[in-house]
């Protein structure tokens, strides 16, 4: 018997069941050390919400009505357990479906994107949200993993029949358009992770080193204009410098979150028991992971540090025998997305970067970014699956023939 016959042999004599239902054959095929990593992040991120919970609960307080101080962490609970079925479905499509759901989702979120303006809601000073009966979101959050398959998609035909199509000018005016219409709201945060995304795939497309040299002057000529013309950017780095402020006016946003995250030591000061914290703008969002360096110490931090590394690294590995170019770039993508979010947020609270408004993944609050995140992981998700008995490159349908 040859060897292919054997392989066929064990996947039919292992434990997936004779019918090969879809839920069987994803099971074997799912990255569940990656899934479990995410669930991981998602427990942590509960914890984390309840601890910063009653900080947003007294700033939403009044005088005359009071506010469950756990509200925020019932509201998480509730987004989680919508998020994870939605990213198991996702993970169960196959790849082209996948990629087809990306590219229709790139497009309406587009559209919402050139709504905001007109039908968004301003929040502390920036307009990014579109108020729906009963909900808020954000088409930014969803539009980030959607945008880097699209990318990804386009720049993976310039290895194959259509190598003439102008794919690299394509994806740099949507890159533009994109971050016009951010730093408008405005977001420089999330420009620059869509700016970051699109290079990265560039360069793993395979543009030359010129190209990429000719990238590099221009993103720090950006850097330079949004200095000199960006009001909003401009004042974030001068305090994060300390350029032109009073020492009357007391600490700025990065210098609380330092304390807030120092104030723990090593092993924290207990659930519950964080005081700083109170001082603290976006406890529950921007700033929570310097709420779990209080509560649960620099430790604490460290393991989640550890948590994200383990998710890119895993990616990566999963990636290295990998030999479809769009299935590269995607996964690679997502993980650039998903890891420079977590490097910026916890980046802010160390005080190493300027404010920047950016949630934390799976650990902050807030509806549109988990949804988004489970998205974007579900995506991931289903391009990295594979049949551990038939091959890397063999698809079993779900037909149960």
């Amino acid at each position: 018997m040859t060897k292919a016959g054997e392989l066929v042999k064990g996947f039919r004599n292992s434990t997936v069941p004779r019918e090969r239902t879809a839920l069987a054959i994803w099971f074997w095929e799912i990255d569940r050390v990656l899934l479990s990593l995410i669930v991981v992040l998602m427990a942590i991120g509960l914890v984390a919400v309840a601890a910063a919970s009653p900080v947003a609960a007294i700033d939403r307080s009044t005088a005359h009505v009071a506010v469950n101080p756990l509200i925020y962490f019932y509201r998480q609970l509730i987004w989680v357990l919508i998020g994870l079925p939605v990213m198991l479905v996702i993970s169960m499509l196959p790849r082209t479906q996948a990629r087809r759901l990306a590219m229709i989702g790139a497009a309406f979120f587009f559209v919402m994107l050139l709504l905001v303006p007109l039908l968004g809601s301003t929040i502390n000073g920036a307009k990014r949200w579109i108020d729906l009966p009963g909900m808020r979101f954000q088409p930014s959050e969803f539009l980030k993993p959607v945008f880097v398959v699209t990318t990804a998609w386009l720049l993976s035909l310039r290895g194959g029949r259509d190598a003439n199509l102008p794919v690299i000018p394509l994806t740099g005016v949507m890159t533009l358009l994109i971050a016009v219409l951010l730093m408008r709201q405005p977001d420089f945060g999330q420009t620059v992770i869509f700016a970051a995304c699109w290079a990265t795939l560039l360069l793993l497309s395979g543009v030359s080193m010129r190209a990429i040299g000719a990238l590099g002057v221009a993103a720090l000529g950006a850097l330079v204009a949004a200095y000199m013309f960006y009001e909003n950017g401009r004042q974030r780095i001068n305090d994060f410098l300390g350029i032109g402020v009073s020492h009357d006016s007391g600490p700025d946003q990065t210098d609380l979150a330092f304390r807030t995250i120092t104030n723990g030591g090593f092993t924290g000061v207990g659930p519950g028991g964080g005081q700083q914290k109170f001082r603290l703008p976006e406890a529950h969002t921007d700033y929570i992971f310097s709420v779990i360096g209080e509560e649960f110490g620099l430790l604490a931090c460290i393991a989640i540090v550890f948590v994200y590394l383990a998710i890119i690294v895993r990616v990566l590995l999963r990636l290295l025998d990998e030999e479809d170019n769009f299935t590269i770039l995607a996964a690679a993508g997502l993980t650039t997305e998903f890891g420079l979010q977590a490097i910026i947020n916890m980046g802010v609270n160390a005080q190493i970067f300027p404010s920047k408004g950016m949630t934390l993944p799976f650990i902050s609050y807030g509806g549109s970014s988990m949804l988004a995140l489970c998205i974007g992981v579900g995506l991931l998700l289903a391009f990295t699956r594979r049949n551990p008995f038939m091959g890397r490159h063999t698809v079993v349908k779900w037909s149960g023939r």
